[in-house]
């Protein structure tokens, strides 16, 4: 007897497209402006080589409060839009790597570890380092205290290590992701060639990252316990 198709109803095209909708936004969210921002962040953050005062006018000092306030639109409602995106996506989906040990199945694994370290580093970092110091002290953490905790207190420096790690790594193979879902590439050629992009973007987000770090140590040290 000839099969019969199942015609897909209303409801089930309707929520294909909104499942297909919500995808595409939550990938060029990844990119636009959280990828953006996070590289100008970075950029800001290695003014700490070149002492507490050029970190703090980088970093934390704002032309005006409106400034202040649409620096944090643009990049916490992204954000949290981005994070519901991808607890919805790791809710819904299972890697296959112990079926098919294939590369990109390592890469969306990774993928999907770091999207959990990255939530929980990225929650504790904006209310250490951002809402808490400016709701509860009244302003901007200052450059002494946090690179006093990132000398003296070892939990607070391998946090940060692993932390930069994996937003480093989440940051460039999401570019690889958002390319294959907007159809940028296709082929596995231009995946592969994708790599020669996603791979050196990782580690120079690594390398800014932790010369960050290294900076905020150096100068911790000089300070009493």
């Amino acid at each position: 007897m000839p099969s019969i198709s199942h015609a897909e109803s209303p409801t089930e095209s309707s929520a294909r497209a909104a499942s297909f909708v919500r995808s595409r936004l939550g990938s060029f969210l990844a990119v636009f402006p959280l990828a953006i921002w996070t590289v100008i962040h970075l950029w800001n953050n290695l003014a700490a080589l070149s002492g507490p005062a050029a970190w703090e006018t980088a970093v934390t000092s704002y032309p005006h409060p409106v400034a202040q306030l649409v620096t944090a639109i643009v990049v916490l409602l992204p954000l949290v839009l981005h994070m519901v995106w991808g607890i919805g996506r790791l809710l819904t989906s299972r890697p296959n790597n112990v079926s098919y040990n294939y590369y990109a199945n390592l890469k969306y694994a990774l993928q999907r570890i770091t999207a959990v370290g990255v939530l929980l580093f990225l929650g504790a970092h904006i209310w250490l380092a951002m809402l808490r110091p400016r709701l509860v002290e009244g302003g901007p953490e200052p450059f002494a205290d946090i690179s006093h905790e990132m000398h003296f207190h070892l939990p607070t420096l391998i946090v940060y290590l692993v932390g930069t790690l994996g937003v480093a790594y989440h940051l460039a193979n999401g570019l690889s992701t958002f390319c294959m879902g907007w159809g940028v590439v296709s082929s596995k050629r231009a995946m592969r060639r994708l790599d020669w992009v996603t791979i050196p973007l990782f580690l120079i987000l690594l390398a800014m990252s932790w010369a960050v770090i290294y900076a905020m140590y150096q100068a911790g040290g000089g300070q009493a316990v």
